[in-house]
């Protein structure tokens, strides 16, 4: 992400990163920035302070260019940013690159915040490290098509069904990856400070044990769709009590919602959207699953291979600063496909299997002849050892390549 965000520094006034607690915003940003660039957070309670009752003092005292982490503790200094901002432009002046922030809420859904930085700000999202990363491998976008395909084989690395599975239960967290830190203690830490610190901040969670219990049922439910009413019962809170805490969970980046493809031209298709952890190293440990091995074997291995593919997706989208484009299909016949991928007028089927050589993956692709779009080759994302045709339409895919 640092080349996109570099980049975007050169055109917008503002940059901001965000994404959930420790995937490394401050670290990457710290990492790239100028020598000039100063540096004020707002987990401090001095700078806090002075951001929330005097901004204009505020940016006097840190000037520009500036980075202010945890920006979303005081989201009322985003109007004394504009008007900086917007100063300097009727001056003439160059204003690119002033201002980069880090937030582990999702900006785009913080109300009344959008609107003050509208045509003036970059965004990012961040996730913790994808497989490219971690292996210190190229990955551009992942695109479905063979061509692109073929290409991300030549650097990736073959892996076995075991080492998947060890990548799976250990997450793609920073500090866990650059550390020998026990992985147990550092995701209780984790949830400790995300349920003391970012969802006492929200305001929206009165019972913080239940909360707990919410996130559980949640991770247990990782690639499966999203249905308050079942959520709510079980952890015996109202309906849109769990609707507020889903959004929680997707504001602060650990979730990721899949929404279904819907077209006007049949009412068939299911409109309930399905969930993803966006690490599946903390949906692991919160099912308690005590090592990779009993992972593999148990009763929740297919979720967790495909949460693992749908992640590595979304993080590929992500670090290449674009919009995630993704959808899945499931109509009244529970005929399901795990993603789509829509381009113009053309749709990327993509299957994603946990077998070598799974039986009849592409037995649903049938049903997309409906929206008179042109099909392409479909993937099927499995542990197979190379790109190979299962038959004309469909391909076998080594899911390594992601």
């Amino acid at each position: 992400m640092e080349e996109q965000v570099l980049k975007a520094s050169r055109y917008y006034p503002v940059v901001m990163v965000c994404g959930q607690r420790q995937v490394g915003k401050s670290t990457m940003l710290n990492h790239i920035k100028e020598p000039e660039r100063r540096y004020v957070t707002l987990d401090d309670g001095n700078a806090r302070r002075l951001a929330a009752n005097d901004p204009a003092l505020f940016f006097e005292t840190y000037g520009y260019p500036l980075l202010i982490d945890e920006f979303q503790r005081v989201p009322s200094i985003l109007l004394e940013m504009k008007r900086i901002v917007d100063e300097k432009a009727l001056k003439g002046e160059d204003n690119s690159g002033m201002f980069w922030l880090t937030g582990s809420q999702k900006f785009q859904m913080m109300q009344g915040v959008s609107e003050s930085l509208a045509g003036r700000i970059a965004i990012f999202d961040m996730s913790s490290l994808s497989a490219a990363e971690i292996e210190e491998r190229p990955a551009a976008l992942f695109r479905p098509d063979l061509n692109s395909i073929r290409e991300r084989l030549h650097h990736s690395r073959k892996k076995d069904i075991h080492q998947i599975y060890e990548e799976i239960f250990r997450g793609g967290m920073p500090k866990l990856r650059s550390t020998d830190m026990e992985r147990d203690r550092f995701y209780m830490d984790y949830i400790n400070t995300y349920i003391e610190r970012d969802i006492k901040d929200l305001g929206q969670v009165g019972k913080l044990n239940e909360f707990y219990d919410f996130l559980v049922f949640m991770a247990a439910r990782t690639g499966q769709e999203l249905k308050y009413d079942e959520i709510a019962s079980a952890v015996g809170v109202s309906a849109p009590t769990a609707k507020s805490w889903v959004t929680i969970l997707e504001r602060s980046g650990i979730i990721f919602i899949l929404r279904p493809y819907y077209s006007n031209i049949t009412k068939r298709l299911v409109k309930t959207p399905k969930f993803y952890f966006m690490d599946t190293g903390l949906a692991a440990y919160l099912c308690r699953w005590p090592n990779a091995e009993t992972l593999e074997n148990g009763a929740m291995d297919g979720a967790f291979f495909e949460t693992y593919a749908v992640s590595e997706i979304v993080k590929s989208y992500f670090n290449a600063g674009r919009p995630v484009d993704l959808f899945y299909y499931r109509d009244v016949d529970k005929k399901e496909i795990d993603l789509l991928f829509v381009e113009g007028d053309k749709l990327y089927p993509v299957e994603i299997k946990k077998g070598k050589m799974p039986q009849k993956p592409d037995k649903n692709f049938s049903a997309l002849s409906q929206f008179k779009l042109q099909v392409e080759p479909g993937i099927i994302l499995c542990m197979s050892d190379e790109l190979v045709p299962y038959n004309r339409d469909s391909w076998y895919c080594p899911v390594s390549v992601l």
